[in-house]
């Protein structure tokens, strides 16, 4: 399989960018079940397949468009359930959505498998 060429990205990365500078501007991060629900309404489908959202959040974070960490403790104890890792879109991140779309690439448009 031919690889990707540097600096392009793919309509499901294009997606959490765009989607993911939203929740944070709203909340000051994200994380991956949220972000998902996020897609699928803006998309009006299903939810994304767990191994492809998360997949491409690690790529990302790797890669530096994105910036992980879990949660405290204290928030998910309050709530009685599992501490969330949590995302924020990075200088990096921001620079190569605006590029993207200058080049003609359009955020919401992702196709994906679906949790059936």
């Amino acid at each position: 399989m031919p690889r990707r060429r540097p600096g392009v990205l793919l309509p499901l990365e294009l997606a959490i960018l765009d989607t993911g500078s939203t929740l944070q501007a709203a909340e000051g991060s994200f994380y991956g079940f949220g972000l998902a629900r996020a897609l699928a309404d803006q998309e009006g489908s299903a939810l994304l397949a767990h191994g492809t959202l998360y997949k491409a959040l690690n790529r990302m974070s790797e890669g530096g468009l994105l910036e992980a960490e879990w949660e405290s403790a204290e928030p998910a104890e309050a709530a009685g359930r599992p501490r969330r890792r949590l995302y924020r879109v990075t200088g990096a991140g921001e620079a190569a959505l605006r590029a993207s779309v200058r080049a003609g690439a359009a955020p919401s448009s992702v196709t994906r498998p679906v949790i059936a």
